[in-house]
């Protein structure tokens, strides 16, 4: 019986195989007549939705048929120039959000491309290379190092087996299958070789499974999204009721029903904020910008707010909250102990231990290393683990000591016994000795001083306790020639024991800590054994006198008593199945949490989807988890998630600051309605439709997208738990406050030109040049308060002139623009024409410079007063909420 391999230069050979385990495998008639019943061994395509239909969408969603309707009102109103700028507004939007989707599609495709094209198959009593895809249940295969698994498999005869099932637990430390165990699709074989029989293919692989959580998973809207639409639903409810009543008020003063329906229009158009969603997505664009810069991609903009939002991480261990490299940090020899501290694979480090334990120490780590086959290697600066990241480990531990050359040592060896299930140790024999290393329980027992073995099991016990994971290590000095495994592997001298550990990320502590001041609570999830888990807990502090470990056969499958097992801080689950990770997302989602979820693994895809925000590895991680992911940590570091979390709460400020300054406008632009409606039409408007537009989407929209990049708030406070954006604070301030001072100043600014050219109470009102110069001196003033209205929003508790005036380069660019499109609007005669205002006087001109220190001084004195509100010590004085 022959077997295809490959060889040393990739050229396809044929090399005896001693036996199939007893497996007979299948004709390849029967074969092709299961191929026919159960179909090709593919991962299902999962329906997706049309692009077409996924674009369409971002065209008609709430805010958008909104301003459909508003530019539609706006053309039939006679400005057809208003209607194209807000259809473009919506088109150019729409396109931006049609970009950002299709994660979840992308993600399952990934997933089908884990399944190999060939593999090798045992037909009609011989080995044949043929398609992966062909593969049928009771098919035989024949996989070594370097394959991928093509199906799920019940492995019959593994020799040395080491599989990389990352892509199922997410865990990188590879597992030892034994016979009888199984081995999945996707799976990837690192070292060893095996024989097994195919138990399901196709759409019946676990992978499979994993493509349909993955691809079926659905968020729910994000925090951001839902106020969006509460904001969008009570604006339109405003302008629609708004315009109604204006059009009842011009037909009671008599005003012709055609004009007053046009009238009514303006109106209406004039309180759509048509600047609010580019203003909106370029500032979550500036947040992604800063947290690119903090190494976190974000790959779905709304997550930015939803991050500043986040009440709960549920972060994986290895490669979050580790480094992912396999070290040696602890080791013992009869002569002594030693602590070694190094960086990764390096051969530099460390090693503290007495000086007459060096030289044992030197050959405990000789002795480990060849009895290895993996080793550490430098490639692009960086050192790495090629093979088994634990023999790598000790292949450097090995360097960091010079214990001697291990390549060499490796050259001479004469065979090799690899790990098995039943003796977990592996040996090496060479000319003239062996080296062992393997699990204490399966090495102290063979060794010949048993007195120096219990000495040793008791160091044992205290690293295991430390969470490391330990190896004995011995030799054999002139072992029996021609002798079994059996024998050769018995009266061992003991060298000594090292303690491995994929030890924990420098920042992760004051990390975590963060997170708890900043009110988030915290949860390890991970595949790894529940005592390395709970050590890994307590040196990061993630362990508080309230935490529980719980193993995934402890979870709950009812999702309320899941949630109750959950939802505390410091809670460590152990040994959890991807379908268990995604039930936990739900189980808190359910509990009202706005939840951040890691992961680096092709199991963590359903779980990334379901959670508000999905954050993959970038470095360490699948290109399935980066696929289901809003945010990709370039360095995997759990500091950068925090980072990620302030720059998050920082744009959620930042949108409270614009809506404040676009709110303070709409006060200033309704004031010349409601003047005119109250005065039964006897007072001109102020202000025209056009004129508004100009405001909403011309000069105010820089300013406001400046104030999106401002940076976190000066007290650093977490914001109040289900707070929304436009909440009282703002509108006190907006509606109360700013917009007032500045509406003041604009119809004083009016009426002052009109006095000046000779108008008097009680007389009618100027026409001609002088109506529109009083026109124009009204739009100045709006600008000149929205210009330190900027200013004014960059604290909600400082004001202007002590929050300093460069600490946002780019405000005082965008108010030298906005200065200069007032100068355009005003002085370009065609401009203004169609603006259908003129310059403003020099004694409208002057009032209108007044709007600056009214809204400063205004807003200066309402922080003042939240200040002495908020630290009046009376009886049932109250403390107001930040605005």
């Amino acid at each position: 019986m022959t077997c295809p391999r490959r060889d040393a230069a990739g050229v396809a050979t044929r090399v005896p195989i001693s036996r199939t385990a007893g497996l007979p495998g299948l004709t390849g008639e029967a074969a092709a007549a299961r191929l026919a019943r159960e179909g090709p061994n593919l991962i299902p395509a999962h329906r997706t939705r049309p692009a077409m239909l996924t674009l369409a969408e971002q065209y008609v969603h709430f805010f958008a048929l909104l301003l459909w309707v508003a530019g539609l009102l706006a053309i039939v109103a006679g400005m057809p120039q208003l209607g194209a700028a807000i259809f473009v507004v919506i088109l150019v939007n729409g396109t931006f959000a049609f970009l950002q989707e299709h994660r979840a599609e992308r993600a399952a495709g990934k997933l089908r491309n884990l399944v190999p094209r060939r593999t090798r198959v045992l037909r009609d009593g011989e080995w044949r290379d043929t398609e992966a895809a062909d593969l049928v249940t009771g098919d035989v295969v024949h996989l070594e190092a370097g394959d991928r698994v093509p199906a799920d498999l019940r492995l019959a005869e593994p020799l040395g087996l080491l599989v990389d099932v990352s892509t199922m637990t997410g865990e990188s430390v590879p597992e030892q299958p034994g016979p009888g165990a199984r081995v999945f699709a996707g799976t990837f074989i690192v070292a060893g070789e095996t024989t097994a029989e195919v138990t399901d293919t196709g759409p019946g692989t676990r992978l499979a499974g994993l493509v349909e959580l993955t691809a079926t998973a659905r968020r729910r809207k994000t925090p951001l999204a839902a106020e969006l639409d509460r904001l969008v639903r009570q604006i339109a409810l405003i302008a629609l009721g708004v315009g109604g009543a204006f059009f009842g008020l011009a037909l009671l003063v008599g005003t012709e029903p055609s004009e007053g329906f046009l009238l009514a229009i303006g109106v209406t158009v004039a309180l759509v904020p048509e600047g609010l969603l580019p203003t909106v997505t370029l500032s979550l664009a500036f947040g992604a910008q800063r947290m690119a810069g903090r190494k976190a991609l974000v790959r779905h903009l709304e997550s930015v707010e939803t991050l500043g939002a986040t009440t709960f991480i549920c972060t994986d261990k290895t490669g979050t909250l580790t480094a992912n490299e396999m070290q040696v940090v602890q080791a013992w020899t009869p002569q002594g102990a030693a602590i070694v501290r190094g960086d990764g694979y390096a051969p530099v480090a460390t090693v503290e231990c007495k000086p007459g334990a060096a030289a044992a120490m030197r050959e405990l780590a000789f002795v480990a290393a060849v009895a290895s086959e993996g080793r550490s290697v430098e490639r692009d600066g960086r050192w790495r683990a090629e093979g088994d990241p634990m023999e790598a480990a000790l292949f450097s531990f090995s360097l960091r000591l010079a214990a001697g050359d291990i390549e060499a040592a490796r050259d001479t060896v004469v065979e090799t016994f690899p790990f098995e299930a039943h003796a977990r140790r592996m040996s090496v024999l060479l000319p003239g000795w062996l080296a062992l290393k393997g699990a204490p329980e399966d090495v102290l027992h063979l060794c010949r001083d048993q007195e120096l073995a219990t000495r040793a099991g008791s160091a044992v016990e205290s690293m295991a306790a430390a969470g490391l994971r330990v190896l004995a290590v011995a030799r054999r000095g002139a072992p029996p020639a021609s002798a079994t495994r059996e024998a050769l592997e018995r009266d061992l001298d003991l060298l000594g024991l090292v303690g491995l550990q994929d030890p924990p990320r420098p920042h992760v502590p004051a990390s975590i800590a963060a997170c708890r001041a900043a009110g988030i609570r915290l949860a390890m999830v991970t595949g790894d054994h529940p005592l390395t888990a709970t050590a890994v807990a307590r040196q990061i502090g993630l362990w508080t006198g309230a935490s529980v470990c719980l193993t995934g056969a402890q979870l709950s499958d009812d999702l309320a008593e899941l949630g109750q097992q959950v939802d505390r801080d410091g809670v460590v689950l152990a040994r959890v199945a991807p379908e268990q990770k995604l039930m936990v997302a739900r189980a808190l989602k359910a509990r009202g949490h706005i939840l951040a979820m890691t992961g680096d693994g092709v199991n963590d895809g359903p779980a990334l989807e379901e959670a508000d925000v999905g954050v993959a590895m970038g470095a360490g991680g699948t290109d399935v988890a980066r696929e289901a992911a809003d945010l990709v940590l370039l360095d995997d570091d759990f500091a950068t998630i925090v980072a990620a979390v302030e720059e998050g709460r920082a744009t959620f400020e930042n949108i409270r600051r614009f809506l404040t300054y676009h709110l303070t406008d709409n006060v200033a632009e309704l004031t010349p309605f409601a003047i005119w409606a109250l005065s039964a039409g006897e007072f001109p408007l102020a202000l025209g439709v056009l004129q508004i537009l100009c405001l909403d989407i011309g000069t105010d929209l820089l300013p406001a997208l400046a104030l999106g990049a401002e940076d976190a708030d000066e007290s650093g406070a977490p914001p109040v738990s289900g707070r929304h954006i436009v909440d009282g604070g703002v509108l006190r301030r907006a509606f109360g406050v700013l917009g007032p001072a500045e509406a003041a100043v604009e119809m004083l600014a009016f009426v002052a030109t009109c006095w000046f050219a000779g108008w008097r109470p009680g007389e009618g009102f100027p026409g001609g040049e002088t109506l529109l110069a009083a026109s124009g001196a009204a739009f100045a003033a709006v600008v000149l308060g929205q210009m330190a209205n900027a200013f004014a929003c960059r604290s909600a508790g400082l004001p202007a002139w002590r929050s300093g005036w460069r600490g946002n380069r780019f405000l005082l660019w965008a108010v030298g623009v906005e200065l200069l499109l007032l100068v355009f609007f005003l002085y370009v005669p065609p401009v203004a024409d169609v603006l259908d205002h003129a310059p403003p006087t020099a004694a409208g001109a002057a009032v209108a410079v007044l709007a600056i220190p009214a809204v400063v001084v205004a807003d200066g004195a309402y922080k003042r007063a939240q200040i002495v509100r908020a630290t009046d010590t009376r009886p049932g004085a109250r403390s107001p909420r930040p605005s």
